[in-house]
C-alpha cells in the first residue's frame, strides 16, 4: 500500500454537452484550468464508444485488455481521480456503470465515451498530495504511485 495527505481545494461543476468525449474532454478541461490532481464523479447520459471490461486472463501480465462497444443511448454514473502522469499532464483514471433497457455495463472509459445529450461532471481538486502515475513494468499499467 502507498499513500499520501493532500488537501482539498477549488470545485468545479462542468456541464458536458452532446458529443464531448471521456477522457479527452476531463483531461484537457483540467489541463487549462491547472489541475493536476482531483476526485471527479460524473452524471449524465453515454451515446457511444468503448469500455474496457477486464483482461482476457488475470494470471498474464501484462494484461490483454477486453474492450466493449457502447451502441445506443445509455444512463451513466462514474467516478475516478485525475493523477499526473510522467510528462506532468493531467490522467483520468474513471470507471462507470451505464445502463440501457435492463441491462449494465461496466468498465474503464480510457479507450473514449462520448456523452449523450449531456454530463455533470464535479471536480474536486486535491493539492500538495504528491503521487502521480508512472508505467508499472510487470503490468504496463500507470500506476498510482508517491513521488
Amino acid at each position: 500500500m502507498e499513500y499520501a495527505q493532500g488537501k482539498t481545494g477549488r470545485v468545479f461543476v462542468v456541464r458536458l454537452g452532446d458529443g464531448d468525449r471521456l477522457p479527452d474532454s476531463v483531461e484537457r478541461f483540467a489541463a487549462e484550468q491547472g489541475v493536476t490532481r482531483a476526485v471527479c464523479w460524473l452524471l449524465g447520459g453515454a451515446g457511444g464508444g468503448r469500455l474496457v471490461v477486464g483482461p482476457r486472463d488475470a494470471a498474464v501480465l501484462p494484461p490483454e485488455v477486453m474492450l466493449q462497444p457502447l451502441d445506443g443511448a445509455h444512463e451513466m454514473a462514474a467516478v475516478g481521480t485525475l493523477f499526473p502522469d510522467s510528462e506532468g499532464k493531467p490522467r483520468l483514471h474513471m470507471h462507470a456503470a451505464m445502463g440501457r433497457g435492463g441491462e449494465t455495463r461496466t468498465g474503464c472509459v480510457r479507450p473514449g465515451v462520448d456523452i449523450w445529450l449531456v454530463g455533470e461532471l464535479v471536480i474536486l481538486e486535491l493539492l500538495d498530495l504528491p503521487m502521480s502515475r508512472k508505467k508499472d513494468a510487470a503490468s504496463g499499467l500507470e500506476l498510482l504511485t508517491r513521488d
